[in-house]
């Protein structure tokens, strides 16, 4: 029997929505619709630096103003933190993940003094410093209360992989087709961070698997934070979704359109007078 359709919007309540959410929201609902499917959606509000509560009303009125039909209750990551570190511990007891002392400061300055440091779609990658950390360093480093994000092994976590006879890895998208695996490209990324017991990438992971989610709509500058994902799903044993990475829209300069560089929100676009039906 084949799954209903579900499909998500994941927005972040760090500003308002602009029109490169409206346009991503809208390609997740109109999957939804032509497959008699269902929306839901996410508030994805573990950075508790940086979110608001009177974003996620924004967020709230700018879905509904559009026309949205979304379905079942608001799905808030601030109240599913103990979920994250369950999965967080399932790696810690598979030897997958190792503590990172090192600042922002240490890893650039480590890359600056390294010959022919790593590379990866968003840039250097982090070179393991705290991977190679000896046993009496790691116990003083604890012992002094040193704080520490988690970061995933790779190495071991591909190696862990094949031994149980599940490498390579593939996953579907709607687009690209069957596409290889390659979470190495990403380095050891942290799945904990120092001041917030998760990440983007495990909380997203754990977050669709946990809302049964089968599609995931979004643009296409995270295609190759899916490598990642894929290799989390491997390792906890979650089912993977089917992927639609979507073109970005960008600006007169071929900017892509974000919070952070001040992209028109739906609010302005609003306030000017248009209508929802003309996005």
């Amino acid at each position: 029997m084949t799954k209903p359709l579900i499909t998500r919007f994941a927005p972040s309540p760090t500003g308002n929505l602009h029109i490169g959410h409206a346009y991503s929201l809208l390609k997740a609902q109109g999957l939804a619709t032509s497959h008699n499917g269902s929306l839901l959606v996410r508030i994805e509000d573990i950075d508790h630096t940086r979110c608001k509560p009177e974003f996620v009303e924004s967020i709230i009125f700018d879905i509904n103003w559009l026309g949205i039909h979304w379905t079942g209750e608001l799905w808030f990551q601030s109240q599913h933190m103990e979920g994250y570190g369950e999965t967080l511990n399932t790696l810690k007891e598979l030897g997958l993940t190792y503590p990172c002392f090192c600042t922002r400061a240490d890893i650039n300055a480590q890359i600056k003094n390294s010959v022919g440091a790593p590379h990866g779609p968003e840039g250097f990658l982090y070179p393991g410093t705290c991977k190679k950390i000896s046993i009496n360093d790691l116990k003083t480093n604890i012992s002094e209360n040193k704080p520490f994000a988690l970061r995933l092994d790779i190495t071991k976590s591909i190696s862990y992989l094949k031994a149980k006879g599940r490498w390579p890895l593939y996953f579907n998208d709607l687009g690209e087709g069957k596409t290889k695996a390659d979470p190495q490209s990403l380095g050891d990324i942290v799945l904990a961070r120092k001041d917030i017991q998760t990440s983007y990438h495990l909380a997203v992971t754990v977050d669709d698997h946990r809302q049964n989610i089968t599609h995931v709509v979004r643009g296409a500058d995270l295609f190759h934070a899916t490598h990642i994902h894929r290799l989390l799903q491997a390792l906890l044993n979650f089912d993977p979704p089917l992927y639609r990475h979507h073109n970005l829209l960008v600006n007169p300069s071929g900017q892509k359109f974000s919070k952070r560089e001040g992209a028109l929100t739906i609010k302005s676009y609003r306030d000017r007078g248009m209508e929802p039906k003309e996005f």
